[in-house]
Order: C-alpha cells, then sequence, then structure tokens
C-alpha cells in the first residue's frame, strides 16, 4: 500500500511540471461578465485581450487559438491592455504579429495602449506603428467617443504606461466630453484608485498575468500589480477594475492555475 502511494505521490510530482510549462501555458479561457444594468438592452460588447507577450515560447502561430475564440465572440470593441512583446530585441516577427492582429475583428474599432514590455528592447520604436497597421488604435493618454446607433456615447480612455511611459489620468480625461459609460485602459491595475470618484465605469487592465503560478501559501506579484492582481474587483460604487491574466508568459515559461485569458463584457447602460 505505502508502495502504491509513494509511485501515485511521484507520478504527481512529475505530471506537475509537464502541465505547466507545456499544457496550461497553451490553453486558452474566455470568461464572460453583464456589467451594469441587465434589465436595460444591452448595448456594446468589449473584448479585452492582454500580455500576448510574443517570444520563442509564445511564438505568433499561438495566437490563431486566440483569434478564432476572439472572433467567435464577435465583439463591438476590442481592447489590449498592454506588452505585445517580452523582449523585443530578442524576438520581433513585426510582419507574422501584423498579420495575427489584423485578423482580430471588431464592428465598431480596435483599441490599445502601451505595457512596460512595449517600450524595453527596442520596442518602443515600432509598437505603436505596428499596433496601428493592425487597426489598433493606440491610446497614451488620450480618448475617443464611440457614437452607438440610438445615439448613446461610450467613451473609452488609455493611460500611458506606469513604469516606463509617463501617464496622467487628468490629460486622459480632458478627452471625455458627453458620455452615457467610461471604460479606461491601463496596463498595470493598482494605479486603478486613481479613477475612483471620475465617474469612470470600468476600468481594464492586466500587467500581473495573475501570478502566472499559484501556489498554495504565497502569492506571487507583480510590481503595481500588488493589490490588484485577477479579475473583478468593486473599486468603488459607480467604478469597477478587472485585471485580465494575459495570454503569454514572461520570466518562466510556465502558467499553473492561471491560464491565459480572453475576458468579454457586455455593457448594459
Amino acid at each position: 500500500m505505502l508502495k502504491k502511494i509513494l509511485l501515485g505521490m511521484l507520478c504527481v510530482l512529475l505530471f506537475i511540471p509537464i502541465y505547466a510549462f507545456k499544457i496550461e501555458p497553451n490553453l486558452v479561457v474566455v470568461h464572460r461578465f453583464q456589467l451594469g444594468d441587465t434589465s436595460l438592452p444591452k448595448e456594446l460588447k468589449v473584448l479585452q485581450l492582454s500580455d500576448i507577450q510574443v517570444s520563442e515560447s509564445y511564438a505568433t502561430k499561438r495566437l490563431d487559438k486566440v483569434i478564432r475564440k476572439a472572433n467567435k465572440e464577435k465583439p463591438d470593441v476590442i481592447v489590449f491592455t498592454g506588452d505585445l512583446f517580452d523582449n523585443y530585441a530578442q524576438y520581433n516577427h513585426e510582419q507574422e504579429i501584423i498579420d495575427k492582429l489584423s485578423q482580430m475583428k471588431a464592428t465598431i474599432g480596435k483599441y490599445a495602449v502601451w505595457g512596460n514590455h512595449d517600450y524595453g528592447g527596442g520596442a518602443a520604436r515600432i509598437y505603436e506603428r505596428v499596433m496601428n497597421v493592425a487597426n489598433f488604435e493606440v491610446l497614451k493618454n488620450a480618448g475617443e467617443t464611440i457614437s452607438l446607433a440610438n445615439g448613446k456615447k461610450v467613451f473609452i480612455g488609455g493611460l500611458d504606461d506606469s513604469l516606463l511611459g509617463a501617464p496622467s489620468i487628468e490629460e486622459t480625461l480632458s478627452y471625455r466630453q458627453r458620455y452615457d459609460y467610461s471604460v479606461l485602459l491601463t496596463h498595470e491595475p493598482d494605479v486603478a484608485d486613481g479613477f475612483i470618484g471620475t465617474n469612470t465605469q470600468l476600468v481594464l487592465a492586466g500587467h500581473s498575468h495573475g501570478g502566472q503560478v499559484r501556489l498554495p501559501f504565497y502569492q506571487v506579484k507583480n510590481v503595481l500589480a500588488e493589490k490588484y492582481i485577477r479579475g473583478m474587483y468593486e473599486l468603488s460604487d459607480h467604478t469597477k477594475l478587472y485585471v485580465n491574466t494575459g495570454l503569454g508568459t514572461t520570466a518562466i515559461h510556465a502558467r499553473m492555475g492561471v491560464p491565459p485569458e480572453i475576458s468579454v463584457f457586455q455593457l448594459h447602460f
């Protein structure tokens, strides 16, 4: 009996690294949310992607599954909350990335913000161009108002990266005029508290990878992702924050208990 128990434990120990390095990083889960007053009609479907971190371990062909799942959702808007590259100097493949991102379809528009890795390794020179060619508008302390068919207006604003950029909430919100719903994008989630009291309904962030590896007695944290790590948070009565756990990996190319994620928000207002 003891021998069987020990053999079982050995099998589990051997399987864990295989799962963490080879299986879970290749998964893509879709999390869907209904936000706002659900007694009102659905007005806008927003799909969030984050932290692709293209690298030798996350080659561009891995995006094919993401593209299929994203397009199946038929979003009105796609937003990307930063870190397209892991280390641009080591792996870039710009045209392949453009081709993949261009295949992601949104009926109204596609928007992105800068992540800290998009500034490093020479990526700052080409990040905005790559995203623009793939039909993503990069919001750098800026915003745009979307007019819906029924006359309602949605503001989508984007904050510059808070680690390597020059973020300004005040400048971002200066683009906001008349609106019925406000969505703000930021790479690092812990800066989201700055939007409390600004009549912002939804803040979307990434950066944390959700810890990337969930351990039983220790929470792996990232700089400016120590307070808000993954999932939905109520910042105030009027403001929600969602931290997407990302698609790729960094530092160690493993995931455990935090599979790659696409998040979808059906907004009612």
